[in-house]
């Protein structure tokens, strides 16, 4: 068995991946720029620092080690900015994948699993969100991903490159024993911000948005603990390598929580109040996003083990008391 190449292995979910391929007897590459990477997240001896949109580097690696199969998080992911700068998120979600594919074809690696995203489907006009729901992205970051998933079926098509694309919704929590967390420069997520909010480095949690159409006025999202992502990717890989055809998949707990429930448990967990601000509506959040993974349940027998949002945010707790300031001590 050669290497599993882990794209982003330096970032959070890919992290978290890389860790449950280690802990199952894979032998793990992880290419990561270090752009939104952290060094100290990097699980394996096989490390290299590498920008995906520069081939000749990338071919480098191919050249080094023996791949069997690629796994693609490397990628720009924040909404706001992605509407400030398009063209940065469509070189980096597109070139960079495009340049990984290409050299899989000329290495002769067949299986590749994408890190997408529920960004692709927009406004919901049926919830949970099925995967054959309409596509229609309401930000650059959601076209860029999409725009990815429509290469892949063509890569299919034309050279036989099988693939799953996992569409997440809400990533939360970390590493069960402690060794990886959430740790983004700077954090867009709801579930650390609010913690970071308990420990005091933020004044406050602005509520964007209080008249949304849910019971309470407040956005509601579906939150997947990061641990059954990362069996998720590990139980695509394996259905790929037995034959498979190429599938895309959603990944959710197939329920909601409100940003105001969120806030709730957070407060029990961490023992404390935490000062909120009540702000305005940000352009282009739905009211409610949560995922059908039905068809992930039939097909791969996924089932996730921490489902529960109190687990996910005691897990992303007990991790940022001891780094508080992330992977910077």
């Amino acid at each position: 068995m050669g290497f599993i190449l882990v794209t982003g292995g330096a970032g959070y979910i890919g992290s978290h991946v890389v860790k449950e391929l280690l802990r199952r007897n894979y032998k793990v590459v992880v290419l990561d720029n270090l752009h939104k990477g952290h060094k100290k997240a990097v699980l394996t001896p096989y490390f290299e620092i590498v920008d995906l949109k520069k081939m000749d580097s990338l071919r480098e690696v191919f050249e080094k080690y023996d791949i069997d199969a690629v796994m693609h998080f490397a990628a720009l992911s924040t909404v706001a900015e992605s509407m400030k700068e398009p063209f940065k998120y469509y070189e980096n979600n597109i070139l960079g994948g495009l340049n990984l594919l290409e050299l899989m074809r000329e290495y002769n690696i067949k299986y590749f699993i994408f890190s997408s995203t529920a960004a692709v489907y927009g406004e919901p006009q049926v919830v949970p969100i099925p995967e054959d729901h309409p596509k229609n992205p309401t930000n650059v970051y959601g076209s860029s991903k999409l725009m990815f998933e429509e290469i892949l079926s063509w890569y299919d098509e034309i050279y036989k490159l099988r693939y799953v694309s996992l569409r997440y919704f809400n990533a939360a929590g970390a590493d069960l024993e402690g060794e990886l967390g959430e740790d983004h420069r700077p954090e867009t997520h709801l579930i650390p911000i609010v913690l970071k909010t308990a420990l005091g480095q933020r004044e406050y949690i602005e509520i964007y948005g209080t008249d949304y159409p849910t019971p309470d006025g407040t956005c509601i999202r579906d939150y997947i603990h990061v641990v059954d992502l990362a069996e998720a990717h590990i139980l695509a890989l394996e259905a790929l390598f037995d034959g498979m055809r190429s599938e895309v998949f959603n990944l959710g707990n197939e329920r909601g929580y409100s940003v105001r429930e969120v806030i709730n448990i957070a407060e029990k967990v961490v023992g404390q109040k935490i000062p909120i601000k009540e702000g305005q509506r940000r352009l282009g959040d739905p009211a409610i996003l949560i995922a059908s993974s039905n068809k992930i349940k039939k097909v791969l027998k996924w089932q996730p083990k921490f489902n529960d949002l109190e687990i996910m945010i005691s897990s992303a707790w007990n991790w940022m008391k001891k780094h508080p300031f992330g992977y910077s001590e």
